[in-house]
């Protein structure tokens, strides 16, 4: 397989934050009032904060954010952790020679922080954040932008991510793409939108490198 580019989503791809994240919008739910059963939260899940609280309630959208992010930044270190296998396989793509690439709807600090409490920055040659870019996933600007710092080829690139806008953004920035069968959404709600691959472990994709 010619892949010589991987660009990797962050949440629920590499690190697992989803119950941090899960936690952080029940928190901010229950401060302004709101009520939302666990399937609702698990929606929210992925989108940029700004598009799901300007959905729910646009006048109050920023307080939301603000709450959100202060819970989340307070116990982030203490539920972070990266998912099976992740660490070991970067270093064998880093190995061979393979350029990495984080594309995340997070915030630049956030998305650093979670890379380095989970011990895995040191591999990723460029980090394109939601602060990076005027469009975010589905969107393929996120995509084409690591592309160009990475001065990637699309037939040589792969999107890895545990949610429809990764396999998405993927597609419209014309790169392979591979779903998570860890993703919280479930492998097979992950499949309806066509992964060129669709990974079980980590390690799956050093079989799509050909190692």
């Amino acid at each position: 397989m010619n892949i010589h580019t991987i660009l990797f989503d962050l949440d629920g791809t590499l690190i697992d934050t989803n119950e941090l994240i899960n936690e952080s919008f029940i928190h901010t739910f229950k401060h302004f009032g709101l009520d939302y059963t666990p399937e609702e939260i698990l929606a929210f899940n992925g989108p940029p904060l700004k598009e799901t609280f300007e959905n729910i309630d646009l006048d109050k959208a920023e307080a939301m954010i603000t709450t959100y992010r202060k819970h989340n930044l307070a116990h982030h270190d203490s539920y972070v952790k990266a998912f099976p296998h992740v660490k070991e396989t970067l270093e064998m793509l880093k190995q061979q020679g393979i350029k990495m690439g984080i594309v995340t709807t997070k915030m630049r600090s956030t998305a650093i922080r979670g890379m380095k409490v989970t011990g895995i920055d040191s591999y990723f040659d460029t980090i394109i954040a939601l602060d990076n870019v005027t469009h975010a996933k589905p969107h393929p600007e996120p995509v084409l932008k690591a592309m160009e710092h990475l001065d990637a080829l699309p037939e040589k690139t792969l999107m890895v991510g545990d949610n429809h806008h990764d396999i998405e953004s993927g597609h419209n920035a014309g790169v392979k793409t591979a779903g998570v069968a860890w993703s919280l959404k479930g492998e097979a709600k992950l499949m309806q939108y066509n992964p060129t691959y669709m990974l079980h472990d980590m390690k799956d994709l050093l079989k799509i490198i050909g190692v």
